[in-house]
């Protein structure tokens, strides 16, 4: 099936890069208008209202609200047909509403799984060097010893991995052929066969805390996954433990953190997502020294950016196409979606 009418595509700001950007811009047989969130209202709705897709930003405290996709937003939104998210994440998108509404929804997971395996592998060795720790101390004064920050080696411990996604998946491939780690993942969403496939031992939420050297959070924020990492969870690690999260913030529970590393429950942390973005300078995490503190920057090297700029252009291309795209995340839209498709543009 084929589109009869344009596509009308519209992204706010900036596409995630520039050479997605051109690609999409090259193909005659979709219509992409830029839009600015700064914009007055009575400039950007009559555009919104008739578009048929919708490139929207994933950093959900950076896009203004109203541009969220909600039922309401999908309500004035009659003819959308399909929301691409820029990266893995889609914390801005109702997926529930989209999937009632037939519009269905993408992303571009993968596009920055090295980029954030490689974030996060840089958290546990400069945590289990102690690389900042020095670092301060060093430019601070000379009131220390250097048998003060004796650290570990990463080399033949267990790495816990909550979530063996794409990302999960490429960090178990490094930490294993690196540093001989035994990896055990938690992931509902696959058996046993693949994870072992993945190239980890399946365990329990409970055991990965329990038994695991380092852990890292790498799942999507969801209503399942929201607070999962509480002081509950953090009680059960380690004291000799490290807990890396580069996924989303309110997943893991920021007070309940700073508490474990304050009373040393937990040995050090490593944080690249936070519950607002950024999180205000007076964060207690921010005046912790075995804590290692990055601003949700780990997935957005300029590879992974080019990655998801192109991966974007080129999905658009198969779903005006009413080919099914190859990271669809509400499947169960996808019926009504091709019945829409023929009623709107064909």
């Amino acid at each position: 099936m084929s589109a009869k009418k344009i596509p009308q595509v519209i992204f706010f700001n900036r596409w995630p890069h520039q050479e997605g950007q051109k690609l999409i811009r090259a193909n005659q047989r979709v219509n992409v208008k830029r839009l600015d969130w700064d914009a007055p209202d009575k400039e950007n709705w009559p555009i919104l209202r008739n578009m048929h897709g919708y490139q929207i930003s994933s950093a959900r405290q950076e896009l203004p609200k109203k541009y969220h996709v909600s039922k309401e937003f999908l309500d004035h939104s009659p003819d959308l047909l399909a929301v691409s998210a820029d990266g893995a994440g889609y914390d801005t998108v109702d997926v529930d509403a989209c999937t009632e509404a037939g519009v269905i929804v993408v992303n571009q997971s993968g596009a920055n799984k090295e980029a954030v395996a490689e974030h996060v592998l840089a958290m546990f060795l400069c945590l289990s060097k102690r690389i900042v720790e020095t670092d301060r101390a060093l430019r601070r004064d000379r009131l220390w010893h250097r048998n003060d920050f004796i650290g570990n080696d990463l080399f033949g411990k267990t790495v816990g991995v909550i979530g063996l996604g794409k990302i999960g998946t490429r960090l178990c491939e490094l930490c294993v052929s690196l540093f001989d780690v035994k990896v055990l993942a938690y992931d509902p969403y696959l058996t046993r066969d693949q994870i072992i496939a993945r190239g980890a031992t399946e365990a329990s939420l409970s055991e990965l805390l329990k038994l695991s050297d380092f852990v890292t959070v790498n799942c999507p924020l969801t209503g399942e996954t929201r607070g999962m990492i509480d002081s509950a969870a953090l009680g059960q690690m380690k004291s000799t433990a490290y807990f890396v999260t580069t996924a989303r913030g309110g997943i893991h529970d920021e007070q309940a953190l700073v508490q474990a590393l304050k009373c040393g429950s937990i040995k050090g942390a490593g944080v690249d997502v936070w519950e607002d973005e950024p999180p205000a300078t007076n964060h207690p995490l921010l005046e912790l020294d075995n804590v290692v503190l990055t601003m949700h920057t780990g997935g957005i090297t300029k590879e992974a950016r080019q990655n998801a700029g192109i991966w974007a252009a080129e999905q658009w291309e198969t779903i005006f196409r009413c080919e099914r795209p190859p990271r669809l995340i509400n499947p169960d839209a996808w019926p009504v979606f091709k019945k829409r498709f023929g009623e709107i543009l064909c």
